[in-house]
């Protein structure tokens, strides 16, 4: 059976060993709690053509295949096992629960490959992209799925600029991110790196290409391109222009960008001083750059007052203006990234001020429950979730970095790797296991009264300020 509702869509095709009851029937005015209570449209009309019938006292299977477009005449018991035998085979391929799961977000994009950093919702966002595409390909040693994706990408640089996201159903591209090129530049050193240590060939022409586009997004980086970013006297990289969301906490709502973070961001100039030396390692042009860098960030982000990085210098582009608040993006300069920007005590100040104010058993908040911005719930209408989302919501994505941050600054100790799983990725071991024995009870500020009841929002199995990007 085939129906087209609509002109401009394709048909949908069922195909099945029941049988069809030609029952057309409206259902009005159906209601979407979920879709109500976030204040999103909530009542439309549904309708069915008709249903399925199966006489289940048989042995045979119930079979039913749903598809798009019409005028195929197949057996519906051999197309669903050509089917499972298609999908029983990808999944052998792929080996583990994990690399299946892993491969669901690699995808088509024209003649080249793309990922989709997040499900159902999620086009190819340039920066969720990239970050995603380190695990969850390059790592994996997919390397030429790796390979077709940043090269598809590196088609796509307007003035040494990554798109942030292609709009939904078209081709154009949106240009307002500070760090999709930058994790690009990133993303291809490890690219590099790992086909190397795996002995894999890269074509020349391809080598080449990408090579290429690192050196455009720095000379262009560097010389200044659209939204205010260029590199500054002092080496790092200034941003931003009213009404413009370029990081990564890009919440806006109407004209209103709610972090607006305009200057110079902190993991922003963690990516630019990587990218400087990534593009060293091709040309000697950006050795003297990248030292001009370091040398301000040591210099103009430590924060005498917590002991962590500031998280914007020259905020809004005013010379000497800092933004202190204590957000989890100041963790890029340690970890996270191929080359960190501080070490030694200054870094090992950063992650215990993180891990005190920011790390729960999800993720990072985004900022300190002790600021009075901090919104400790991501729930309700669109206005609500959108104020929330870079206000304390945590985010998952951030442990990865948190970790690698705190294994850097705890080399030098004994069993680190088994103590980081134990303590930051290994879930309660049951109900009985006591709450204070929890590891992030252990710290001393967490069994101060304030900070238990904010672990009590988190633990695990409770979805306050849980949401985040899925990468």
């Amino acid at each position: 059976m085939s129906w087209q509702p609509y002109r401009d869509l394709p048909a949908i095709s069922a195909f099945s060993n029941g049988t069809y009851r030609h029952e057309p029937a409206w259902f009005r005015n159906f209601l979407y709690s979920a879709e109500r209570d976030r204040g999103l449209d909530h009542v439309e009309d549904l309708a069915s053509p008709g249903s399925f019938v199966w006489e289940l006292k048989t042995s045979q299977d119930a079979v039913l295949v749903l598809r798009s477009g019409s005028g195929l005449n197949l057996r519906a018991e051999a197309h669903a096992e050509q089917l499972i035998e298609i999908e029983t085979a990808r999944r052998s391929r792929a080996g583990t629960a994990i690399d299946v799961a892993a491969d669901s977000y690699l995808v088509d994009r024209g003649s080249g490959s793309t990922l989709l950093a997040g499900f159902p919702w999620f086009t190819d966002w340039g920066r969720d992209t990239l970050i995603a595409m380190r695990g969850l390909v390059i790592a994996r040693g997919r390397l030429k799925e790796a390979g077709a994706i940043l090269a598809a990408w590196a088609d796509t640089l307007s003035e040494g600029m990554l798109p942030n996201r292609f709009l939904d159903g078209v081709d154009t591209a949106e240009y307002n991110s500070v760090d999709s090129s930058l994790w690009f530049v990133v993303a291809v050193h490890d690219f590099l790196d790992a086909a190397q240590r795996a002995d894999h060939a890269i074509d020349p022409g391809k080598r080449t290409q990408l090579v290429s586009a690192v050196g455009l997004i720095l000379t262009c980086y560097a010389a200044g391109t659209r939204h205010g970013i260029a590199a500054d006297e002092d080496g790092l990289l200034r941003a931003g222009v009213p009404g413009v969301q370029l990081t990564w906490m890009d919440a806006k709502i109407g004209d209103r960008v709610v972090t607006p973070r305009i200057g110079k961001p902190v993991e922003i100039q963690a990516l630019w001083i990587n990218a400087l030396h990534i593009g060293s390692l091709h040309s000697d042009r950006w050795t003297d750059l990248e030292k001009r860098a370091r040398h301000a960030f040591a210099a103009r982000f430590p924060d005498p007052n917590t002991g962590g990085l500031y998280d914007v210098v020259d905020a809004d582009h005013v010379a000497g203006k800092i933004d202190a608040q204590i957000r989890p993006n100041q963790i890029l300069a340690i970890g996270g990234l191929p080359f960190p920007v501080i070490e030694g005590e200054v870094a090992r100040r950063v992650v215990q001020l993180v891990e005190a104010h920011l790390l729960t058993p999800l993720g990072l908040r985004s900022l300190s429950p002790d600021d009075p911005a901090y919104c400790p719930r991501y729930t309700g209408t669109p206005f609500e979730r959108d104020s929330a989302y870079h206000q304390g919501t945590v985010w998952p994505w951030l442990i990865g970095p948190f970790i690698e941050a705190w294994l850097r600054v705890n080399a030098g100790k004994r069993n680190a790797a088994a103590t980081a799983r134990a303590r930051f990725l290994a879930p309660p071991s049951g109900p009985s296991r006591s709450r204070r024995d929890r590891p992030y009870f252990r710290d001393r500020r967490w069994r101060s009264a304030p900070y238990a009841a904010r672990a009590a929002r988190f633990r695990p199995g409770r979805s306050a300020s849980s949401s985040g990007c899925a990468l």
